[in-house]
């Protein structure tokens, strides 16, 4: 039996130093000219759709190949999370993973696809944005005042859109609700889009959703703006208050966005990544466009961004728990 253990040893260190060359070797030649798979786990429109095609954009040339941008919608993120867990790790899929898919899904679905941290390698933070309390135009609302005595009044009539079940809106809403102990019907969607129409269409009493797609209709009149879910008043929206200002106590949301791989891509092609979208984002242009959206696009390595999801991932699980939010 020593006998065998003795030649057999060399024999799989060998091969193991033979697979590590074939890693290393496919990911010198990475991307080899084969286009990259880009999901966004939601609809067209939002925040998660403009930021994937503005970085797809800069990243397909300086990779030397193209970046093709498919939207998943569905589940708060996890139907287009899901898809990018389960394909090969070779740094030809990515996902646009969000505060939701990343880090609050997990512990408001009972039967997740995918393990928000071990199914996937963090790549890099792209942006961190605030929420928005919107009504229609036309609506009788002028202040978050007026939406909690009607809420009070008439528990159940109103209702308010988000992107979907475990999206930072849809936690938006239910902190809302938690804290203002209110009763307001939740009605989600496959993205900002379409609760933005739903909304125009006066479908709905209000909604809580990304500032960036939100941004043009609020300057435009055609929504109003009544609260930001931030701690601090955003510079793009400065006459809008903060929830805490209007009295919901210790109330703040911060929503972000970032580019996930699936587990097992190799660590080569997971530094080029986050390297190369990194520098992206520091280019004058992006940072002009993320600044006109209300974007704050300083962004994170690897590392970082890993370090940061462990820490959000906790603290949604210990809010989700304390406020009792929890999905349809």
């Amino acid at each position: 039996m020593r006998f065998g253990i003795r030649f057999a040893l060399p024999l799989l260190c060998t091969l193991g130093l033979a697979t590590t060359a074939h890693a290393a070797d496919e990911a010198d030649q990475w991307p080899a000219g084969k286009p990259i798979t880009y999901v966004v786990p939601f609809a067209p429109g939002g925040a998660t759709d403009v930021i994937g095609r503005i970085v797809a954009t800069k990243l397909g040339p300086v990779l030397h190949t193209s970046i093709v941008v498919e939207n998943r919608p569905g589940a708060g993120g996890n139907i287009g999370s899901e898809f990018v867990a389960k394909a090969k790790p070779d740094g030809y899929t990515l996902v646009g993973g969000t505060i939701s898919s990343h880090s609050i899904n997990g512990s408001l679905y009972k039967n997740m696809p995918y393990d928000m941290q071990k199914s996937f390698v963090p790549v890099a933070l792209t942006g961190k944005l605030g929420n928005v309390l919107v009504v229609p135009a036309e609506s009788p609302y002028k202040t978050v005042d007026d939406v909690l005595a009607a809420a009070r009044k008439t528990p159940g009539h109103l209702s308010y859109g988000s992107a979907g079940n475990g999206t930072s809106q849809n936690l938006s809403g239910e902190l809302f609700k938690s804290i203002a102990k209110v009763d307001i019907m939740h009605v989600p969607f496959k993205g900002s889009g379409p609760v933005l129409q739903a909304l125009l269409g006066n479908q709905l009493s209000m909604a809580f959703d990304n500032i960036p797609p939100t941004l043009p209709l609020i300057k435009s009149g055609k929504i109003r703006a009544l609260a930001v879910t931030s701690a601090k008043r955003d510079p793009n929206l400065p006459d809008v208050p903060t929830l805490q200002e209007v009295g919901l106590k210790d109330y703040e949301i911060v929503s972000w966005q970032a580019v996930f791989a699936p587990a097992g891509t190799p660590a080569p092609i997971v530094k080029r990544l986050s390297t190369e979208i990194l520098k992206i984002l520091q280019q004058p242009d992006v940072k002009e466009k993320f600044a006109a959206m209300a974007i704050d696009g300083s962004g994170m390595d690897s590392t970082q961004l890993a370090a940061f999801q462990k820490s959000e991932v906790a603290k949604w699980h210990d809010l989700i728990q304390k406020a009792n939010i929890h999905t349809e």
